[in-house]
């Protein structure tokens, strides 16, 4: 039972990875791309599903998937155009598929009029002049094979004189099932050349317990009667080469082994070192031959007519001096549970703070640089962040399974609101933690769903307004400055100010005597129970959305931003750490107290001067920088360190950059340096604090505390209004 639960949950494991690859075939075909290839990977992947579903008797999937791949089936064969109306029941159906799958999984009862009609319209694609194609019945019964019995004798037509005797031994690798080829349909070739006798050879298969799903422990012994040529017995070993190990011996000669082959070129070829480049080369060899010199290269598919039976073709891997060409190595996957490598990098993480409080040791017990000590730790330094980023690249995966999950959200959004909106993607290979790309589906689907609800505008509208009737949502993703950046824009009408402002005084958000920056007036989106829907529905209305998406960004480090223009359009970024377990930091003294300031958020430091520093108000003050002015922050006061402010001219001042833009100047006592440093979860572990993102221990044990810069400068504006405004600006 437990090896049957194994097999069920990596067959799930690839239907994720078949309908990824699915619904981007389909999109592709939707973008006008409906090349042989393209429609041939989606058919493949409904079809590997539809199998797989089979073996489990997953019945209702099964049956959706046959139908779904016979409407592909004739798109393949060129009885079905994917227009725009064929592409968007398929799109619906690739929902379906996904929706009964997870059902599947999950052993959820399936109710069939959850499908029916979508079934039906997939049905009517296969129409043809009024007639509906009627599919065969499926029936997935187990084959029962009898390892007693190996020997199978198959019978073809009978062969006229001239007949060559073959013996094949042919052992497939886990390759060739990993690559969807079948021994069987290998052997089904090799029966239509004569008459074959195949004997199966299952004595390295293991017991029950021990038996590897992805493995192959099964082996052919052949017997052929043909009159085809060598060549053409090769050919049915077109597909798998490199994936089984072959060996054909014709009319009593056999073929050189791969030692032989091995030897035979080192000696034809002068060449010995193991550390050559290898290519393939094509070259006949006469059976049983020692030692030979290099011949004319060939075709496989070719027979030379001069040379005796027992010359072949083969094809090896040898040295070429002329042609190096370098081989491609082949990328292999292993699936790992997620909890190792979370605790593996859990314990990189103490590794590094083992390393740090080790060169804390060492700088107190006060060695000498040039001591080997010293250069011992700095190696151990080198070597300690080399395995982090390595440990994190495990972890780091593609944002483009979360991207294509946003297509799906699209369609539904627009079938709802009556509206015409294609999604395209930008950046889908940029990688990031796992973690984050988790935690940040939920937000991500809200902004979706804003953009297509509230930024596109109807068809009608559109087009009055001299746009095409369908409206683009962009969703992008890329690195910049040690942190990505994922950024959803619209071509719609853009926020509408005038409206945003009179929402937020109505519900009380803000006094009606508010001056406003259109920066500002973006930003009232982000409050809590804002909303300009005149209507409640299931997508917007409920004053529920902005607010929490803006909280979840802040609460996985990042910070979000808007910017509008009328008429044209709205796009929102979203800056996020590509990792919640380290950061680099600069470490900073405060009233007695060391924090770190995020590296990503700081622009540049430097030493106040007391002509630069001038007031600003009752309490607050600003620093003049370059014929501009930003406002001056003090920590400690901030944060509570103090309760006297610290002067100017005998502190540091780090300038940072928020989200929007935005540039602030933070009042330190000193610097200490910049590290690299574990991030500790403080609301697990204490609970929130404001202006806090989280916590890390240092060299000497002692627990330092991490600068949420966003956030510290959003206190510290909300506290120089006069009290009745209460939002922030810059995310």
């Amino acid at each position: 039972m437990d090896s049957m639960a194994a097999i069920r949950q990596t067959f799930f494991q690839e239907c994720e990875e078949q309908l990824s690859e699915m619904e981007l075939g389909l999109l592709a075909m939707d973008e006008g791309n409906a090349d042989s290839e393209t429609v041939n990977a989606v058919f493949r992947a409904v079809h590997s599903i539809k199998g797989g579903a089979g073996a489990f008797k997953l019945s209702q999937l099964v049956q959706f998937a046959h139908t779904f791949e016979t409407a592909l089936d004739h798109v393949r064969g060129g009885k079905l155009t994917p227009t725009p109306d064929v592409m968007k029941v398929m799109l619906r159906a690739a929902d379906v598929l996904a929706d009964l799958v997870e059902a599947s999984r999950d052993g959820r009862e399936i109710n069939e009029a959850s499908y029916e009609g979508i079934a039906a319209d997939v049905k009517a694609l296969t129409v043809v002049d009024g007639v509906e194609e009627v599919e065969e019945p499926i029936d997935f019964q187990p084959t029962v094979i009898d390892f007693g019995l190996p020997e199978i004798s198959v019978e073809a037509a009978p062969v006229a004189n001239a007949l060559h005797e073959y013996h094949i031994n042919f052992t497939p690798r886990a390759e060739l099932y990993d690559n969807a080829n079948e021994a069987v349909l290998v052997l089904r070739e090799l029966n239509r050349l004569g008459t074959m006798q195949a004997t199966c050879d299952a004595s390295a298969i293991p017991s029950l317990d021990e038996v590897d799903p992805n493995g192959a422990y099964l082996s052919w012994s052949v017997s052929l009667s043909s009159e085809a040529e060598i060549s053409s017995v090769r050919e049915v070993f077109e597909f798998v080469e490199g994936e089984a190990e072959l060996a054909i011996e014709t009319d009593g000669q056999a073929e050189v082994s791969d030692a032989d082959i091995a030897a035979l070129l080192a000696q034809a070829l002068g060449s010995t070192s193991a550390e050559a480049p290898t290519t393939m080369l094509e070259m006949p060899v006469e059976a049983g031959q020692e030692e030979s010199a290099p011949k004319q290269e060939m075709s496989p598919t070719e027979t030379p007519s001069s040379e005796p039976a027992a010359v072949h073709v083969l094809s090896v891997e040898a040295a070429k001096p002329e042609a190096k060409i370098a081989s491609v190595p082949t990328q292999t996957t292993i699936r790992v549970e997620f909890d190792r490598v979370d605790r593996l990098i859990n314990l990189v993480g103490e590794l590094v703070i083992n390393q740090a409080m080790l060169s804390q040791r060492v700088i107190e017990a006060n060695f000498a640089g040039s001591s080997s000590v010293v250069i011992g730790l700095e190696e151990l330094e080198q070597l300690t962040r080399e395995i982090q980023e390595s440990v994190m690249a495990i972890r780091a995966q593609p944002v483009k399974p979360m991207f294509q999950r946003m297509s799906r959200t699209v369609r539904e959004v627009a079938d709802a609101t009556g509206k015409e909106v294609r999604l395209k993607t930008e950046g889908e290979a940029t990688e990031v933690d796992k973690t984050v790309v988790e935690r940040l589906a939920e937000p991500l689907t809200h902004m979706i769903r804003n953009a297509v609800d509230h930024g596109i505008e109807a068809p009608e509208v559109r087009l009055a307004a001299g746009k095409p009737a369908e409206g683009t949502v962009r969703l992008t993703a890329a690195h910049r400055s040690g942190r990505i950046v994922i950024e959803i824009s619209d071509d719609g009408a853009g926020v509408n100010r005038q409206k945003v402002l009179a929402s937020a005084i109505k519900k009380g958000l803000i006094p009606a005597d508010a001056q406003l920056s259109d920066s500002d007036i973006d930003n009232l989106l982000f409050l809590p129970g804002f909303s300009t829907a005149a209507t409640i529905s299931n997508i917007s209305g409920r004053g529920v959305g902005m607010d929490v998406v803006k909280r979840s960004i802040q609460a996985l480090g990042g910070r979000i931003s808007i910017s509008s223009r009328p008429g044209l359009g709205s796009t929102f970024s979203m800056s996020l750490p590509l990792t919640l377990a380290v950061l680099d930091g600069m470490a900073v003294s405060v009233a007695g107290q060391t924090l770190v300031v995020p590296l990503t958020a700081i622009v540049e430091t430097l030493k106040p001067k007391k002509t630069d520093i001038h007031g600003l108000g009752a309490e607050g003050r600003v620093m003049s920088i370059r014929e501009t002015f930003v406002p001056l922050i003090d920590l400690g006061a901030e944060l509570g360190f103090r309760d006297t402010p610290a002067q100017p001219e005998n502190s540091v001042a780090i300038l940072v950059e928020t989200g929007g833009g935005t540039r602030n100047a933070l009042l330190v006592d000193s610097i200490q340096d910049q590290r690299q440093v574990v991030i500790k979860s403080l609301e697990a572990n204490y609970g929130t604090v404001a202006g806090i993102a989280a916590a890390t221990i240092l060299g000497d044990g002692r627990v330092a505390l991490i600068l949420d810069v966003d956030a510290l400068v959003t206190a510290s504006f909300e506290e120089s209004l006069s009290g009745e405004l209460h939002y922030g600006t810059g995310g």
